[in-house]
């Protein structure tokens, strides 16, 4: 890895390419990590940390003192007094410019103060329940196993019916082949926009509206998945399968013991990609589901998001949980995406 990483145009020095594809590498990395950095650490903060101004990089959370007679701890704050001496004070209220405070040595005694002389003193804190009760609230794990059942299935789904599709255009010699892959190509130049209503009428019609197998059913048939695999498909030796018919195999057998091993890269990328789509699709499942229990994780991130007030400190945390799947799926199949989608050019 560190023979790869120091390797240069010309060996043993670095010239003026090398350092612009440094620095673009370290550019692209800051540009795409950065944002996720921010949101992971967002995810941990208190609700008025994260609209706190100016916003600090550390989580923190102020500081609290149990006083004796006060029903529930108070914040911490230090009083810069005009002649510049400082005093730990407890803020018992607030009222505009003015807080009423007190001595935590003498508890029995308060006094108002002037906001501006305040300074709140904050400690490092991790917010874990930012995590826990969403999942308590609004039901999050079972936005989570519907999301985990719609992704797997409608995968499984996807990777089978476009691999057979490819497999026949790919393949067979009939009538109209060229014609029905590109008009199966064509599809990707219409938005879900023009189709939306007639789509969500075949749902209602099937029965579907309401169900996670509406989510799924509509979009397991994709035109990219058919012409990466097809196209992928294409480099197969023709002689290979020939000699599997010579052998008396069947049709379906040399599809699942020749075809499908050997387009493993090209189904690992589209496996992610599918992984993707359905893990991360909103307007298609807000459309069909309107039972709560059926929400997915994406429609469930926008029940935090209220008319008045948003919960940025929930939708973070939430965000967070959303994205470690994918990025599961995608540590462990990139080492296909490279191969996948160059051979899937080649003829």
């Amino acid at each position: 890895m560190i023979a790869f990483l120091t390797r240069t145009r010309h060996p043993g020095r670095f010239d003026l390419s090398d350092w612009l594809a440094w620095g673009w590498a370290i550019l692209g990395t800051l540009v795409v990590a950065i944002p996720i950095a921010w949101a992971v650490i967002s995810s941990l903060k208190t609700e008025a940390e994260i609209n706190s101004f100016p916003p600090a990089l550390v989580p923190r959370a102020a500081q609290t003192i149990t006083v004796e007679g006060q029903a529930k701890p108070l914040s911490v704050w230090i009083r810069t007094a005009p002649d510049g001496s400082e005093q730990t004070v407890a803020l018992v209220r607030r009222v505009g410019l003015s807080a009423t405070v007190l001595d935590p040595t003498k508890p029995e005694e308060t006094f108002r103060v002037p906001v501006a002389e305040l300074r709140q003193l904050k400690e490092f804190h991790l917010q874990f329940s930012n995590y826990t009760e969403p999942m308590k609230q609004f039901n999050f794990l079972r936005y989570l196993w519907n999301t985990v059942f719609v992704t797997v299935v409608a995968t499984i789904l996807t990777l089978l019916l476009n691999s057979m599709a490819a497999f026949a255009l790919s393949k067979y010699r009939f009538a109209g082949r060229n014609a029905m892959f590109a008009l199966i190509l064509s599809t990707m130049m219409i938005p879900l926009s023009v189709i939306m209503v007639p789509a969500f009428m075949v749902i209602v019609g099937l029965n579907l509206a309401d169900n996670l197998w509406g989510v799924i059913l509509s979009t397991v048939s994709t035109p990219t998945g058919v012409f990466l695999l097809r196209q992928y498909m294409l480099t197969i030796p023709d002689d290979l399968i020939e000699a599997a018919r010579v052998d008396a195999a069947s049709e379906f057998r040399i599809y699942r013991r020749i075809v499908l091993p050997l387009c493993a890269p090209a189904l690992a990328v589209l496996a992610i990609f599918s992984v993707i789509w359905r893990w991360n699709d909103f307007l298609w499942p807000l459309i069909v589901l309107s039972s709560p229990e059926n929400y997915t994780l994406q429609i469930g991130l926008s029940a935090l998001q209220g008319q008045f007030n948003v919960q940025w400190h929930y939708i973070l945390a939430m965000t967070v949980v959303t994205l470690l799947p994918v990025t599961v799926v995608f540590l462990f199949l990139q080492k296909y995406i490279t191969e996948g989608v160059a051979s899937s050019g080649v003829k």
